[in-house]
């Protein structure tokens, strides 16, 4: 969402159970009604979340709880997506196969080819190892690039430099975990639970 410049807010009460937001956006005075499909008003929600200086001495209610519980979602969702991309394999790295036996829908018959039953009575069936993870190799460290100078007849030369897939997720990885070392404890928890 494009980021909204609102300098002043203030509740209004239109008329008993409803309340609108005088607000001041880039010098211009508008009112916002309190309509969560209204962009504005998601958009000073999420301007409160980061800096409600803008109401004056304090963030007052609903606007504090709704800025908090923006902010903790906010937050949240992030997280999940940073957890989520430090768990995949680092390409400088690569992975290996992993494999697991899986039951087929063929059950186990003993010597005789009596069909073969656990302890519970449950049928035993035959397995087969599968592959649960593709094995990917890892990216080569460095590349060659062309540089040319620029000058007319001047002579390319080639440098090495280190393989821009691996600076990619090294950079992500760096700002995933950036966001990981800063989520509050609580959304932590939540993520957890």
């Amino acid at each position: 969402m494009e980021a909204i410049n609102f300098t002043s807010a203030a509740y209004r009460t239109v008329r008993e159970g409803l309340q609108n937001i005088d607000v001041v956006i880039d010098g211009v005075e508008f009112v916002l009604p309190t309509d969560p499909a209204n962009r504005h008003y998601a958009a000073i929600i999420e301007a409160t979340a980061y800096d409600g200086s803008f109401w004056g001495e304090s963030v007052p209610e609903p606007m504090a709880t709704l800025a908090a519980e923006w902010l903790f979602n906010k937050q949240l969702q992030d997280y999940t997506t940073a957890v989520t991309r430090l768990a995949q394999y680092i390409v400088a790295d690569g992975r290996e196969e992993v494999t697991e036996m899986q039951d087929t829908t063929e059950q186990q018959v003993n010597d005789e080819g009596i069909p073969v039953y656990d302890d519970e009575g449950n049928p035993v069936y035959v397995q087969q190892e599968v592959v649960v993870q593709t094995a990917i190799d890892p990216v080569e460290p460095t590349v060659e690039r062309t540089v040319y100078s620029g000058e007319i007849g001047g002579e390319p030369t080639v440098e090495t430099i280190e393989n821009p897939l691996i600076t990619q997720d090294n950079a992500e990885r760096a700002e995933a975990q950036a966001v990981v070392d800063a989520t509050p404890q609580p959304v932590i928890d939540e993520y957890n639970s």
